[in-house]
């Protein structure tokens, strides 16, 4: 059953335009799973980005956060949800939180979530934004190294693209734990889905999509996916 979100009448620029990204950006674009549909049409997308960004929330393409970095396109982190197959009250692990909205977004949708952030900046917005929300806790330091002290996860959502998944992060998920990613190889981003193996993480793309970058997951010399 497909489920119909609406905005009601009297809601302002900033709703409509997130009912509309959920028109036009999920429902095509095989984000399927009615929980993350209903989550993302929920959270305003706005509270979790830099003041010069918010009049932007609901563009279909990548918004910069400053430093360098972007926010993920909502197909992108739509689908990333959606292949993750979450379960309520599986144990998360986001990295590349950012502002916080797609720890809100799994919030949202029943999970506990630890997010880790490495930019200064980032960290204190997501903090201020999520300050209260029950079930996400965030952690401040290198996105590489992920939240170790919390694990282990059920669940690894890398929130944009990476050369390589590190062992060291791949091993916080339980074995055969869920894991999905957007990579990055030769300027072409794919978004891609597997499960902790005894190697690291098992993944394979799913999908060719634009992805924001993430800083500190440079694929080591000589490494083969």
């Amino acid at each position: 059953m497909t489920t119909t979100l609406a905005p009601p009448a009297g809601v302002n620029d900033l709703t409509r335009m997130r009912h509309a990204m959920v028109a036009s950006q999920l429902r095509t674009t095989a984000v399927s799973d009615n929980r993350v549909v209903a989550a993302m049409a929920t959270v305003p997308r706005e509270d979790y980005l830099p003041d010069g960004a918010r009049g932007l929330a609901y563009r279909d393409g990548l918004l910069p956060l400053g430093g360098g970095r972007y926010q993920n396109l909502p197909m992108a982190t739509g689908r990333l949800l959606t292949e993750a197959a979450l379960i309520r009250e599986d144990r998360v692990l986001l990295i590349g939180a950012a502002g916080g909205y797609t720890a809100a977004v799994l919030a949202a949708m029943g999970m506990q979530v630890v997010a880790v952030e490495e930019a200064p900046a980032l960290a204190a917005l997501a903090r201020d934004a999520l300050a209260g929300m029950a079930g996400v806790t965030l952690v401040e330091g290198p996105l590489a190294a992920g939240a170790p002290d919390h694990a282990p996860f059920d669940v690894l959502v890398i929130d944009g693209a990476v050369e390589a998944v590190p062992l060291a992060l791949a091993e916080q998920v339980r074995p055969e734990g869920r894991i999905v990613a957007g990579l990055a190889e030769r300027g072409v981003t794919r978004l891609a889905a597997g499960r902790r193996t005894a190697a690291g993480a098992g993944l394979s793309a799913f999908a060719d999509a634009e992805c924001a970058g993430l800083p500190g997951f440079a694929r080591p010399q000589g490494f083969v996916f």
